[in-house]
């Protein structure tokens, strides 16, 4: 029976970059797929071979979105992992268009359809959906690894009925805990970007997560990750103690670190 795999490479304004993928009985990553390209070429084998992993176990890249944590490593990783790069064709067009990414991206951009998108053989299935933050486009992934059941959402100001609805038949969600409101409204940052961070087209707060994690838990559910902490205005601790009430006892939550690997998890 196979395993499904989960790593962050780093999560939060310093770069963001995931790796899903289906492990076969005898350990080897029979399909696997690298989220967002906010990490570059060297960091990413040399956190790949850290967990026994390598670039050749990379079939393809999904971007969320087009902010620079996001994408800001796009080009390299397109020269040198050569692998297909897939987006909306929203994001398609921006990044082709983009002086600073389109001579590498060209060669390997690809669009995803609405619906299900089938990858390795159909191994692998990914269904988009549309979430609300300020880039020109933001989405997130809904992922069927062997019929395994995987969310991820890494910035959105505030929860959908869709994603609401794709989360509440996962295994498994990453979803956005940026930001504690107290530290947000006391901090160091100035008005115009609290207002851009918490008025719904920025990042989702603790207690929006918490909210969400609460609407979306059910008994199929098994892990919850939080992810893009803020740094000046978040702390695991809190991320983590704001949420845990919402989700069963029985189930995984965990904050992933910013700008260090996650262990490999099996999901």
């Amino acid at each position: 029976m196979s395993k499904i795999r989960f790593q962050s490479f780093s999560s939060g304004s310093c770069g963001n970059c995931y790796f899903i993928g289906i492990e076969e009985e005898k350990g080897s990553i029979a399909a696997g797929l690298l989220i967002d390209a906010g990490v570059g070429p060297r960091s990413l084998k040399k956190h790949l071979a850290a967990s026994g992993l390598g670039t050749e176990h990379i079939d393809a890249i999904l971007l969320t979105h087009d902010h620079m944590d996001h994408v800001r490593s796009l080009g390299t990783l397109c020269k040198y992992l050569r692998k297909p790069v897939w987006t909306t064709e929203v994001l398609h067009g921006a990044l082709s268009r983009s002086p600073f990414y389109r001579n590498w991206y060209a060669p390997w951009g690809k669009v995803l359809a609405p619906g299900w998108n089938d990858f390795c053989g159909g191994r692998i299935r990914v269904h988009w959906f549309e979430l609300p933050h300020d880039a020109t486009q933001t989405v997130g992934y809904a992922i069927l690894l062997d019929g395994f059941r995987f969310v991820l959402m890494t910035d959105l100001g505030r929860m959908t009925l869709q994603a609401l609805s794709f989360c509440y038949q996962a295994d498994a969600v990453v979803i956005e805990s940026n930001y504690d409101r107290e530290m947000l409204a006391h901090g160091p940052y100035p008005e115009d970007l609290k207002r851009r961070i918490s008025q719904g087209h920025g990042h989702l707060s603790n207690d929006e997560c918490a909210e969400a994690i609460r609407a979306f838990d059910h008994d199929g559910l098994r892990s919850v990750f939080l992810c893009h902490l803020s740094d000046h205005n978040n702390t695991p601790e809190l991320a983590f103690s704001t949420s845990r009430p919402s989700l069963s006892p029985d189930k995984r939550l965990v904050p992933l670190p910013r700008q260090v690997p996650s262990p490999l998890f099996e999901l």
